[in-house]
């Protein structure tokens, strides 16, 4: 064809890199996903223009709405070249509900947005039954979404993603720390891997070391290192929503970006501080594995990972037999790291080893920086 009849010739939405039609078959195929996650509340609504969600029938009194958004960062880039799909959508939910349960709030509806350079409904319909598993993991509806299809933005193959969360706690029990006092017990719930932050440096790791994500984990035999360092991260709803209703707990920090230094001082006041010892817990094969090929310091190691522990609530001493029974009862493997101190200021987190403690070969100490 010359080049003044391709000049000509008639345009469509499709030729310039959009289908319309694979967004159609795309929603069609996530339908049952979405209706799996129904709860008390939740109207029908996928597919129209916005979420529909009735707090009055979903029980609530006197409700305090919270929301969160969150991604999972260059994760996805290890789930493109692993070719697997269908956990990344678990992180998704967890980095957003994880987020709601530390003020006390029960995780209501979730909104994703999925973007692509071209919509591959097969990849696009795994990612989302990952949202959808992790909705009903956290007792939230997947009421709704956006799928943007933008070539010349995205690569063919790559695809990006956010979501979006609303709760909702009774105004006489949201929990924000306040009651907080030196004696108070720091209880740890454990992390399933690296769960979705410090994905920079781990692939930095990865390519230092010469490896591709299809080879054995050296750090996880029987899994590939794809496998592996696609471990979603874990949704602590459930186990502290029962842990809440103890009444003991105090606060509860959510071990993201920036670990167990930077996330725990977030919910203490400046006169405060934590103290954590880590011979409380082993590190685990993950975090061993990339201090070594890193050359990472504790301080480094402890910043940028969660080194084992997911989520930490803070528990008046004479409550921690009770909510420690409350969280075993529900699976969780709870162990007392530290405990609450009197600080001049501001909020901070100590984290102490012994000799020979996460293989490093010296006492140390992690602290906060500010």
């Amino acid at each position: 064809m010359s080049s003044s009849n391709v000049k000509n010739s008639p345009n469509s939405y499709e030729k310039a890199g959009v289908n319309i039609d694979a967004g159609e078959a795309l929603v069609k195929a996530i339908g049952p996903l979405a209706k799996a996650t129904r709860r008390k509340g939740a109207l029908p609504s996928l597919g129209g223009f916005g979420g529909l969600f009735d707090l009055k029938a979903a029980g609530f009194e006197d409700p305090i709405l919270i929301a969160a958004t969150d991604g999972v960062g260059t994760k996805l880039k290890i789930a493109l070249s692993a070719g697997i799909h269908d956990t990344i959508g678990i992180d998704l939910v967890a980095m957003c509900v994880n987020d709601l349960i530390v003020q006390g709030a029960e995780p209501l509806f979730f909104l994703d947005y999925f973007a692509c350079g071209k919509l591959d409904v097969e990849t696009a319909t795994q990612v989302i039954s990952g949202i959808a598993k992790g909705c009903e993991d956290a007792g939230c509806a997947l009421i709704g979404g956006e799928t943007a299809e933008m070539p010349g933005l995205y690569a063919h193959e790559d695809y990006d993603l956010a979501g979006f969360t609303v709760g909702a706690v009774e105004r006489d029990k949201i929990i924000d720390g306040t009651t907080i006092q030196p004696g108070d017990a720091l209880i740890a719930l454990p992390s399933n891997g690296v769960h979705s932050n410090g994905y920079s440096l781990v692939r930095h790791c990865v390519e230092n070391e010469d490896l591709k994500y299809s080879d054995p984990a050296p750090f996880d035999q029987g899994k590939t290192l794809g496998e592996a360092l696609l471990m979603p991260t874990r949704i602590y709803v459930k186990s502290c929503r029962s842990a809440i209703n103890t009444g003991g707990v105090k606060a509860m920090a959510h071990i993201t970006g920036g670990g167990l230094l930077d996330n725990v001082p977030r919910v203490l006041s400046d006169d405060l501080k934590a103290e954590i010892d880590a011979n409380k817990w082993d590190l685990p094969p993950v975090f061993q594995w990339l201090k070594e090929v890193g050359k990472l310091s504790p301080f480094e190691l402890l910043r940028t990972f969660n080194c084992g522990i997911g989520m930490v609530l803070v528990v008046a001493q004479d409550q921690v037999e009770q909510v420690t029974k409350t969280l075993m009862d529900e699976g969780e493997v709870p162990i007392v790291i530290g405990e609450i101190k009197e600080h001049d200021g501001p909020a901070s987190a100590h984290v102490q080893g012994h000799q020979n403690c996460w293989g490093y070969d010296w006492p140390w100490t992690a602290s906060t920086k500010h």
